[in-house]
């Protein structure tokens, strides 16, 4: 399926599930993550600044509110939004990075306290500079408080829609095939419409054992193969 483009760094990650499904995860290095990081501390800046001036009428009262409201920014903002809106702040969504588990489930309550409460490790010394040290070394661009947390920041992909491949009579194959396998076949499906004719029959023809037949009606087989495992009649 296509995928966006991985910026420099960037790894890949696979993670095996019970279900005998591999995922790949592209693990975010530390340029979109300090781009995202620079999007939140914008937007929560402005938010501060914003009731900085109507609070100060308020007094003693007002300076209360005010550290209330500073807690929130820089604690609360990023738990509630990975936690709630799937592992993603509104720097994140922006620039297409969600955080997960390392095994590729939504973030949790725990983990996502603990990865944002050692940030201020790897601020230390300045400019974050246990973080961009740990993030370049580690083959998954982590910072500390991802390790400890057991935590891990991912491009968002959109897969392409099931309804890509091109709708033809489905074909059950005569043996067992393993999810990777399917997969594969539905991929090929999914690109057909950007590939020529021969590039198709090309790419078939490696599975001929598979479909028992070569070139156009090859072609025919495998797409049919994909539609029935899309649930396709």
């Amino acid at each position: 399926m296509q995928a966006a483009p991985a910026p420099l760094l960037d790894t890949l990650r696979r993670v095996d599930t019970p279900e005998g499904i591999t995922l790949r995860l592209n693990a975010a290095g530390p340029l979109p993550r300090a781009a995202a990081w620079a999007i939140d501390f914008m937007i929560r800046f402005a938010v501060v600044a914003f009731a900085a001036a109507p609070l100060g009428l308020l007094g003693d009262v007002g300076a209360g509110l005010s550290l209330l409201l500073l807690f929130s920014t820089i604690w609360l903002y990023p738990i509630l939004f990975e936690v709630l809106r799937d592992g993603q702040t509104l720097g994140k969504r922006v620039m297409g990075l969600r955080v997960i588990h390392d095994n590729g489930t939504p973030v949790g309550w725990m983990a996502s306290i603990v990865r944002n409460l050692l940030r201020t490790v790897d601020m230390l010394p300045v400019l974050y500079g246990f973080g961009v040290a740990s993030s370049l070394v580690d083959p998954q661009g982590r910072r500390l408080g991802d390790l400890v947390a057991g935590t891990l920041v991912v491009h968002v992909h959109t897969p392409r829609a099931a309804s890509a491949a091109p709708a033809v009579p489905s074909v059950m194959p005569a043996q067992a095939l393993q999810a990777a396998e399917k997969a594969a076949i539905v991929e090929f499906a999914e690109r057909s419409a950007g590939l020529t004719a021969e590039r198709q029959q090309e790419l078939a023809d490696l599975l001929a054992p598979l479909t028992g037949a070569r070139g156009a009606v090859g072609v025919q087989r495998l797409l049919g193969m994909a539609n029935g495992f899309l649930g396709r009649h």
